[in-house]
This record gives C-alpha cells, structure tokens and sequence, in this order.
C-alpha cells in the first residue's frame, strides 16, 4: 500500500481537476470490479464479494487535493491566485509549484523579507501578498501557457523520515489507496467503493455518489490532523501518529454512528490494532454529505493522522496506514451484518 500511495502523491489533482487522478485509479481497480463515472467525475465502483450482505455498504475516499487557482496574469508575468480548499498562505511562499494542464513550473514568491517593514513581518501573510513566477518575462509571454481559471499545484517531492512519510497529497490519497487494496482483494461482502471529486471545496462529490448508491453504511476513510509536537499537550495534540487508526465520534459536520463507533474500538481491542480517538471536535471530512443523504446512512470515519495536513510537506506513520486498513477490513465485515 505504500508504494501505490506514493504513485497516487506524485500525481496533479486539486479539487475540480481530478482526472489524472482518476485516470491513475481506474487504471488499478478495472480488472477487479465493476465501475462507472458519475457527471461530476466521481468514480463508483462495484466489488463483488463472497455473500450477500444485509446492509449496502459504501466505502469513500476523496481523490482531490488542496492548491490554487490563477486569477490574475500580471504585466510582468507573473501570476495571481487564491487558493483552493483550505490552505494557508504561510505555508505556500517559496514552494516550487506546477501550474495548468501542461504544468508548467513555477515558484510561490512574495516581497522579500529585509524589504518588510517590522509591522509586516509580524504579520500573517495573505494570498494578496504572494504571486506565482513562471519565469515569464511580461504578461504576453505568460499567456503563451498560462490562462486566468488554471489550477496551481503544489510540486511532488517524496521523502521518507525513518518511519513516516512525507508528501503532498497524503490527504486523500491514503485513502484512495486503500480502497484500491480492498478492491484488488477478496472481500468477504459486496460492497460500493466510491472515489470523490471536490471534497475540499465542500463535500460536493460525496453528496452526489452517496445519492448514487444509497448506502445503509457508509465508512469514509482519510486523514486527520495530527498536532503532537513540542509545546501542544492534552487534547490539543488532538490525535498522535504512531497510536494508530483514528476514529471519530463527532466532528463540525457529523455526529457518528454510536454503535459503529464502539464496534470499532472493540474490534481493535480484539485484533491488536492501535486505534485513537480524536480529542478535539474540529475538522470535518465527507461523511458530512453522506450521513444525511438519502434517507440517512450509519457512517463512521476512519482516519490517518497526519501532520502538517493541506500542505507540500504532510508527514504520515506508515505502521498507522496498516492499522487504517486492518481497522477498515474487519468494520466493513461487521457493518455487513448488524
């Protein structure tokens, strides 16, 4: 599984252009199930199991990352644009980038910091302040290449520190990678499989896939900020890598299946798998969508824990990613049935 993921992280695919990552996809999964596209570019996919299960189960991965958009070309060249998802500026400035369908290279550039005032150092920097370099020599040369709606993502630069890995796109590309592995396995039940577009921009894939299929259950597998770092203690550190597949009982748009929660804990204590909880309600994910489509889907969440998540550098436990998938195989066993 980590080999695919890392396969999955190289690709270009912010919220609202997922083909490549979606191309990627079915490329892996087509020989081993059925599958259709949606109109919006999600991928639902049909695995045939060994039963009949008594709940339609539905597990969900989100195929989008978070990046930019062009919204401006300037006279020199260089380029203005906002971002895409949840990103913070800070973390953008400096970083190599790829921008539009040709991806073309840049880099995130603002003022240089011996030209600020104090005042402006110390404060937070805000997309207004930083541009996109092409290397372009005026905005005639740019438009060459560049045109004002193309998306900017940030440039793969693959490391693995000891144990954990470090990417972009771990979110959600964890999770595509898992369900890729359940789907090229034998599984004990039928089950859907969805893979999802814009995710970042407002559970907006998820909504229509889960209209879809029409799940009972649904288990959405991602990834989760994780703030165990020098200075944070209790239940600011929210969860830890390293202490397993994290699973959450509420967060700002879903309260979660109670008996799913519990069966999930218990199923860990039994089968020695290291699972978390998350200590603090923040964040949210695409069981947002999916827990009220519908007539209402029994959902629960099982996530990665990731730091430095919606950046160029998100940084996950590899022994956390086989508890994720030890904890998702055994949940949708169980979900099958209750």
């Amino acid at each position: 599984m980590l080999e695919e993921l890392k396969r999955l992280c190289t690709i270009c695919g912010t919220s609202g252009d997922e083909g490549r990552v979606r191309e990627y996809i079915i490329s892996r999964i087509k020989d081993h199930c059925e599958y259709s596209v949606d109109p919006l570019g999600s991928i639902i996919a049909f695995k045939k199991g060994k039963n009949t299960p008594k709940n339609k189960i539905m597990l969900d991965a989100h195929m989008d990352e978070v990046g930019l958009i062009v919204t401006y070309i300037q006279s020199d060249g260089t380029l203005t644009a906002d971002m895409v998802g949840g990103v913070d500026p800070s973390v953008v400035i400096g970083r190599q980038v790829l921008v539009g369908d040709k991806l073309i290279p840049g880099v995130a550039g603002s003022q240089a910091v011996h030209k600020l005032t104090k005042t402006q150092r110390e404060k937070k920097p805000q997309m207004k302040d930083i541009y996109i370099d092409i290397g372009a020599e005026n905005k005639e040369e740019a438009e060459k290449h560049i045109k004002v709606g193309d998306l900017v993502y940030f440039k793969d630069d693959i490391s693995l520190l000891g144990n954990k890995l470090c990417s972009k796109a771990i979110d959600d590309r964890f999770g595509c990678a898992l369900l890729i592995k359940l789907i090229r396995e034998d599984i004990p039940y039928d089950a859907y499989f969805t893979f999802t577009v814009q995710e970042e921009i407002g559970l907006r894939g998820a909504k229509a896939a889960a209209y879809s299929v029409a799940p009972d259950v649904a288990i959405v597998c991602e990834t989760t900020t994780a703030s165990d770092i020098e200075g944070v203690s209790g239940g600011d550190t929210v969860c830890r890598l390293g202490e397993g597949a994290v699973v959450s009982f509420m967060d700002r748009s879903t309260m979660y299946d109670r008996e799913l929660y519990n069966i999930a804990f218990d199923l860990a204590e039994k089968n020695n798998i290291k699972c978390q909880t998350k200590t603090r309600i923040a964040g949210g994910n695409n069981s947002g969508a999916v827990h009220i489509s519908g007539k209402g889907v029994r959902t629960a969440a099982v996530s990665l824990p990731c730091r430095y998540l919606h950046s160029p550098s998100c940084v996950a436990d590899i022994d956390d990613m086989e508890s994720c998938y030890k904890l998702v195989r055994l949940l949708m066993e169980k979900a099958a049935v209750i």
